[in-house]
């Protein structure tokens, strides 16, 4: 699921090598933080967030097809 949010990710934004996909285990779920440039922040959330809720509903369904639950959040540092 990782390589695939990266594989995204990294053909909506300006700069694809400040895309960064960190998994994080919690409670039976996966979290994965995306760290983007400041710049490229708004592309991913898109109009309304509607980008965003795709991604999220994609790999949702990927999750769930192997067994698994995962959330996607964007981390701004």
């Amino acid at each position: 699921m990782q390589a695939f949010l990266e594989y995204v990710l990294r053909g909506l934004v300006d700069r694809p090598d400040a895309v960064t996909v960190t998994p994080v285990e919690q409670a039976g779920q996966t979290l994965y933080e995306l760290r983007l440039h400041p710049t490229d922040v708004g592309k991913i959330i898109g109009k309304q967030g509607a980008t965003i809720q795709a991604i999220r509903a994609l790999t949702q369904v990927g999750a769930a097809k192997c067994g698994q639950r995962c959330t996607v959040e964007i981390i701004e540092d």
